[in-house]
């Protein structure tokens, strides 16, 4: 299965930048963003992502939580989710697994991890 769209749910304008820069290189064109755990919820029901990518570190409600929720919901509940983190010690895979996650990777500056956790899920 080729995924074709990503949403990133990540309240750093930055980071959204940079990811979307990788994953266009990479050739995935359709990248979708929310900056909250609630408009990112409402974007995978709207859009139907293939991927959703999770920041740890969100207002409102954290990316575990996003991401139970998400798992938690009729029709958008299967989809493939990353969550990633900026912080190393903050990095609780088994935490990430047991809300739904199917991945987990550490933000780096070149987001390597995340574009390799990405072609991984692909």
């Amino acid at each position: 299965m080729m995924v074709k769209k990503i949403l990133i749910i990540d309240d750093n304008d930055q980071d959204q930048k940079i990811m979307n820069r990788y994953l266009k290189e990479e050739g995935f064109e359709d990248v979708l963003f929310a900056h909250n755990g609630g408009e990112g919820i409402e974007k995978a029901r709207s859009e139907k992502p293939d991927l959703i990518v999770i920041d740890t570190l969100l207002p409102e409600m954290d990316g575990f939580e996003v991401c139970r929720k998400i798992r938690e919901e009729d029709g958008i509940s299967q989809v493939k989710i990353i969550i990633i983190t900026g912080f190393i010690d903050a990095v609780d895979a088994v935490k990430a697994r047991s809300v739904g996650a199917d991945d987990y990777c550490v933000k780096t500056s070149d987001f390597s991890s995340l574009i390799e956790a990405v072609k991984s899920i692909v």
